[in-house]
C-alpha cells in the first residue's frame, strides 16, 4: 500500500479550507490517502504576536516556508493561493497542477447592506492591498479609505463594530470559507481589476513522478488565464512599481477559444493610470500577456509609480 501523500499547509482557517480541498481532489485523483501536514511560518508566529506583515514581504515568507517544506522533504505537495506566488520559478519545484478557479472578483462587506455606490462621502473603507486602495480613489466616490491588516474575522469585524463602513475583501477567500453572505456588493472588474491570478490555487510539489500525475488535476482554462495575468506582472514588475490589476478569460470566439486580457496599472492614488486590453490564442497565454504588459510600458506605466515594491495582499489576507 502506497504511502499517504503529505500535504503542508498553513494553520490558517482559509489555508487549511484550500488544503482540505485539494487534498480531496487528490485523493480521488491518485486513489491515495492524503494527510495534512501544519507548517508554522515565522509570518503566523509575527501575526500571532500582533506584529502586521506588509504586502510582498509577508507573502514570500509563507510561500518561502511551504517550498522549503517540500524541497526538504518535510512534505510531499504545498498548496498556495496563486496570487501569492513569485513570477519566477524556483530550482526543483513544479506548478503541478491549478484546479477549477474560483470566481476573482472583490467584494465589499459594509455595513447596513450597501453598495461601495450608496456609502456616504467621507465613509472609512478599509483594505490592505495598494491595488484596491488605488482603484478606490480612481472611482471618486470621496469615500476614505483606510489600511487595515488581519484576518477576515479582523477586518468584517471593523465593520461590524463601526470602526470601519466597509471592506474590501477576494470573494474567493470568503466563499472557501463559506461567508458569502457577509458580502454586500460584488464588484464588476469595470470598477476593481483583481490581482493576477487571484481566485486561483497552485498544487507545487517537488519536480518529478507525483508532478506528473498531480498534472491531471490541471484546468486547461484557468491556467491560461493565470498564465496570461502573470506575464502581464512579471513584465509590468520589471519596468514599474506601481498598483496592478489583471484579468484574463477564455471565450469562446467564432474559430474556437479565445483568450481575453484586461489590466491596469494606477498611480498609488489613482489619479492616474494606464487601462488596455488584448486577445490571442489561449496556447500563446504568456505571449498575450507579455506583448500586452510591454505596450502598457510604451504608454508610460513605468512612471505611475513610487519608489519601492508595491504587492497586492495575499488572497484578502484572510489569514
Amino acid at each position: 500500500m502506497s504511502a499517504p501523500v503529505r500535504l503542508g499547509t498553513r494553520r490558517s482557517a482559509l489555508a487549511t479550507t484550500q488544503s482540505g480541498h485539494v487534498a480531496e481532489l487528490l485523493r480521488a485523483h491518485l486513489g491515495r490517502e492524503v494527510e495534512l501536514v501544519e507548517i508554522t511560518t515565522d509570518g503566523d508566529r509575527s501575526q500571532a504576536a500582533g506584529t502586521s506583515l506588509v504586502g510582498s514581504a509577508g507573502t514570500g515568507v509563507f510561500v518561502s516556508a511551504l517550498r522549503d517544506a517540500l524541497l526538504a522533504g518535510e512534505v510531499d505537495v504545498a498548496v498556495h493561493s496563486l496570487k501569492d506566488l513569485p513570477t519566477y520559478p524556483c530550482p526543483g519545484i513544479a506548478l503541478a497542477a491549478i484546479p477549477g478557479r474560483e470566481d476573482p472578483r472583490d467584494v465589499v462587506v459594509a455595513r447596513d447592506g450597501l453598495t461601495l455606490g450608496e456609502l456616504p462621502p467621507g465613509s472609512r473603507v478599509g483594505t490592505g492591498s495598494p491595488r484596491r486602495a488605488a482603484q478606490l480613489h480612481a472611482l471618486g466616490l470621496g469615500v476614505e479609505v483606510l489600511a487595515v491588516r488581519g484576518n477576515v474575522d479582523t477586518r468584517v469585524g471593523k465593520v461590524r463594530s463601526g470602526e470601519l463602513d466597509a471592506v474590501v475583501l477576494a470573494r474567493a477567500g470568503l466563499a472557501r470559507l463559506g461567508r458569502l453572505d457577509d458580502v454586500t456588493e460584488v464588484l464588476d472588474p469595470l470598477q476593481m481589476l483583481p490581482a493576477p491570478g487571484q481566485g486561483a490555487l497552485a498544487i507545487e510539489c517537488r519536480e518529478g513522478e507525483l508532478a506528473v500525475a498531480i498534472a491531471g488535476l490541471d484546468d486547461a482554462h484557468a491556467r491560461a488565464a493565470v498564465t496570461a495575468e502573470r506575464a502581464v506582472l512579471a513584465t509590468l514588475e520589471g519596468g514599474c512599481s506601481a498598483p496592478i490589476g489583471a484579468l484574463a478569460e477564455v471565450v469562446e470566439g467564432e474559430d474556437g477559444d479565445e483568450l481575453w486580457v484586461r489590466a491596469v496599472v494606477l498611480s498609488p492614488d489613482g489619479g492616474l493610470s494606464v487601462r488596455m486590453s488584448a486577445t490571442g490564442d489561449p496556447a500563446d497565454a504568456a505571449g498575450v500577456g507579455t506583448r500586452l504588459a510591454s505596450q502598457m510600458l510604451d504608454d508610460g506605466a513605468g512612471q505611475l509609480g513610487q519608489p519601492g515594491p508595491v504587492a497586492d495582499d495575499a488572497e484578502g489576507a484572510m489569514r
